[in-house]
């Protein structure tokens, strides 16, 4: 109950379970099918064929990587997105109803001499297509 002061008021009204805890289900589900479809099917597939006499030919074919693994993919890319989002709600102070002070600031960048050089007054590079003037200039054949 400590926590609750810190809830956003929308976290305070929202009381759905699948609301707040569809995240962790997302990754107790895909560990649950990667334990099931890695570890224990290709273990009960050999020991059904060991106690019922079959010849072992064929091996346990994973059911989440039929279809080039797209299972996988998407579960990643869900999951992904999630963690990312929460992240995000973390930094911002939405979960908590206040804003982070540590939060790092990805904004624009502050442009500087970079790397600890001195700045030097130079004139910016010429524009695409521009002809180089100079005495430094390469002069080319006419076509």
């Amino acid at each position: 109950m400590s926590n609750y002061k810190n809830l956003s008021d929308a976290e305070k009204h929202n009381s759905d379970w699948m609301n707040t805890k569809w995240r962790p289900m997302m990754g107790w589900m895909y560990m649950t099918v990667c334990l099931f479809d890695f570890m224990v099917a290709p273990i009960l597939w050999s020991v059904l064929q060991a106690v019922f006499h079959g010849g072992i030919n064929t091996q346990w074919q994973p059911l989440t990587l039929q279809g080039a693994g797209l299972f996988h993919v998407a579960m990643g890319a869900v999951l992904g997105i999630a963690a990312y989002g929460r992240t995000q709600e973390k930094l911002s102070g939405v979960a908590v109803g206040q804003p982070t002070s540590s939060a790092p600031n990805f904004g624009a960048p502050a442009f500087g001499p970079g790397f600890g050089a001195p700045a030097v007054n130079t004139p910016p590079p010429p524009a695409f297509g521009a002809k180089p003037t100079g005495p430094g200039a390469p002069s080319f054949p006419a076509l």
